[in-house]
């Protein structure tokens, strides 16, 4: 599986990053300089089986 880091930028200005490929502590390191760029994290969402498949969605700024 290829690793991509997905950047979503919703209506109300708020990201969403998704980091695809990714295995544990890596997820975090994969998109730690976009939190530092991009301001505050808001949330951090795991999707189940987050270890087998290890994907994770943060939001950033703007209105949740």
């Amino acid at each position: 599986m290829s690793k991509t880091i997905e950047v979503v930028i919703q209506p109300s200005g708020a990201l969403k990053i998704d980091a695809v490929g990714f295995q544990g502590a890596d997820c975090e390191k994969a998109t730690r300089f976009l939190e530092e760029a991009l301001g505050q994290v808001r949330s951090r969402t795991r999707k189940p089986g987050h270890r087998q498949h290890a994907r994770r969605q943060q939001r950033i700024g703007g209105e949740a």
